[in-house]
């Protein structure tokens, strides 16, 4: 009897493998040199796994006698694993489109904090919305994300910076993971600023002392799933010893460590972070040279966000200088309202143009180096066999079609597949 599986995407021009050999991270070399499949084609299970990745030839002889649920003719066609956007802030209400005038104007990311707008005025729309209101908004965000090609995000709350909006925001990204196709892993960032009326003192105690066990009691129900633990390490906001704190109580609760560090000035947040095995830390465009050194030797990932120096004018991270040194670089978009970016297509090529890498450099960056970021470069982040049945099919010729035309995946992203499974279909795709 002929066995039967989910899924074969045939002939394709270019599969994008990125890793062969089940590397969980890639570092400058490698990034450079990804594995890719002329003329390919690519088999998935009803388990949502790829079975098997390899030329047009040897799976049509290998899988002769299989029957499958869906067939993809993928001829001229480029198909890559699916985009994981290893940072973003996506629940909340009250947009700050006003803010950006201020900013064109030259208002600093501090000036407008300081003045009531940025994070405070976020927190306090998003603490009077009801769930029901941000789960609707959440959803149509991650939505956008899907169609630009992301199939796995990193979902922060910290627009709420008390217990009862903090608790709200991480049970909407649970109910947006059991409703959705599109991966989720969930940060607590509570200590994403200090709250009106606390001091920064006051703000650690309590989270400390209230939320952290509090969500502790929820995730040991088993009615809360959080994944990883952040704390915005900032002159004015979380200095090094309460970062610190807050952050190895995290790692107690068995959270991943994935942190904004060195963002507006130098705070040794990079040396930190490597001390604590944190997995991952963000921005870093003011880290130092003995900082990139201690996340090179700590295998901590930086997360580059090359949308936030250039919407807020900010110099940029040094990635040329982190990947000569061997530090696992990754990008993520930064969403939020403060930086607007749902396309990892445009944060790969901002990438490219800003922070100086090159497409392979980006593509490894946005795919194998943030599921590490993410503690699941196991399970996503390249086409190989055993792994998440996640990819794109693009409307082109080479791969690289998707970074250098800036601003068109929704002309070229012709399928979105999540576990073997299309999620989107766009055939509204145009000729190059």
């Amino acid at each position: 009897m002929a066995s039967n599986l989910k899924l074969l995407v045939k002939g394709a021009q270019q599969v994008v493998l990125v890793c062969k050999s089940g590397e969980k991270f890639l570092t400058k070399e490698g990034m450079q040199n990804l594995a890719v499949i002329e003329n390919g084609s690519v088999v998935i299970g009803h388990d949502g796994q790829i079975k098997a990745v390899g030329s047009a030839d040897s799976i049509e002889s290998q899988f002769r006698d299989t029957v499958f649920d869906k067939v993809i003719d993928a001829t001229g066609m480029c198909v890559l694993p699916g985009l994981i956007d290893a940072h973003t802030h996506p629940v909340w209400a009250g947009d700050r489109v006003h803010e950006f005038a201020m900013k064109l104007a030259g208002a600093t990311y501090m000036e407008v904090h300081e003045a009531g707008g940025g994070i405070h005025f976020t927190v306090k729309h998003t603490r009077a919305a009801p769930p029901e209101t941000l789960l609707e908004g959440l959803k149509g965000r991650l939505e956008r994300m899907l169609r630009a090609g992301t199939t796995l995000v990193e979902c922060k709350s910290g627009y709420g910076l008390d217990l009862n909006t903090e608790l709200k925001m991480l049970s909407v990204i649970d109910a947006a993971q059991r409703s959705m196709p599109i991966g989720i892993s969930s940060t607590y960032c509570g200590a994403h600023a200090v709250p009106r009326g606390k001091t920064m003192e006051e703000a650690t105690e309590d989270i400390l002392s209230v939320q952290l066990p509090a969500i502790q009691k929820q995730m040991t129900e088993d009615s809360l799933q959080v994944d990883n633990i952040d704390v915005f390490c900032e002159k004015g906001v979380f200095d090094l010893n309460s970062t610190c704190r807050i952050l190895q109580a995290g790692k107690d609760m068995g959270l991943n460590i994935n942190f904004h560090g060195d963002e507006l000035h130098p705070m040794n947040s990079a040396q930190l972070g490597a001390k604590l095995a944190a997995l991952a830390i963000s921005h870093l465009e003011e880290v130092t040279d003995e900082g990139i050194a201690a996340m090179a030797a700590a295998k901590t990932s930086a997360i580059l966000l090359p949308t936030t120096a250039y919407i807020l004018r900010l110099p940029c991270p040094r990635a040329r200088d982190m990947l000569d040194a061997g530090v696992i670089v990754s990008l993520g978009s930064d969403f939020n309202p403060n930086a607007y970016c749902c396309s990892m297509p445009m944060v790969m090529h901002l990438a490219c143009v800003t922070l100086k890498m090159s497409m392979p450099e980006a593509l490894a960056a946005a795919t194998i180096n943030a599921a590490y970021a993410l503690n699941r470069s196991n399970s996503h982040g390249s086409l190989e066999p055993s792994k998440q049945g996640d990819l794109l099919i693009i409307h082109a010729p080479r791969w690289e079609h998707l970074i250098y035309q800036f601003g068109s995946h929704q002309e070229l992203i012709r399928f979105v597949i999540i576990k073997g499974t299309i999620v989107y279909e766009n055939d509204k795709v145009l000729d190059l």
